[in-house]
């Protein structure tokens, strides 16, 4: 679990596990860390709803069971998706946190790295705004930076992989 150093001057304290420098919105759809995890892996994600389409709030609604399934046609091949990631950064770098960091969020699904199965249990999931083969903002970057750092001061981070690299032949993101 989490490490007790103390935030280094400058840097977003944390409240437990909610980082504090993004804006919360608790998610339902989150569950307990088995006992024995050790959160020592960031993977990152792309998402944008409608695919292509960017600031709208219905990311952050999918993640809170709040999205209407009848506002585009897209969301009907996604009726019922219940998901999350830890953290959400939208095209100008703003930071959303929707799962308390020390609980397992559902964004790995079916998944396995480095010899390890369900990487929901020892993973930090990070969804930036965007799609496959589009380039992100510079401000996602920074903002990716800074909190996969802050990440590392908190856990014990040894890696970092795209969605790709724990589902390979299931995802293609970011």
């Amino acid at each position: 679990m989490p490490t007790q150093n103390p935030e280094p001057a400058g840097h977003a304290p944390w409240v437990q596990g909610w980082h504090g420098g993004a804006r919360h919105m608790a998610s339902p759809n989150f569950g307990p860390r088995p006992a024995q995890a050790c959160v020592d892996l960031i993977v990152v994600h792309s998402i944008s709803l409608p695919p292509g389409e960017y600031g709208s709030q219905a990311v952050q609604d999918l993640f809170m069971n709040r999205l209407d399934w009848d506002a585009h046609p897209y969301f009907q091949s996604i009726r019922g998706l219940e998901v999350s990631a830890h953290f959400f950064i939208e095209r100008d770098g703003t930071l959303w946190q929707f799962v308390d960091c020390d609980q397992r969020a559902w964004h790995a699904g079916a998944s396995s790295y480095r010899g390890r199965s369900q990487c929901n249990d020892d993973s930090v999931g990070i969804e930036l705004e965007g799609l496959e083969g589009e380039t992100f903002e510079p401000g996602q970057y920074r903002a990716l930076a800074a909190l996969c750092a802050d990440l590392a001061r908190r856990y014990p981070i040894a890696h970092i992989a795209g969605h790709e690299h724990i589902a390979p032949g299931r995802k293609a993101d970011p």
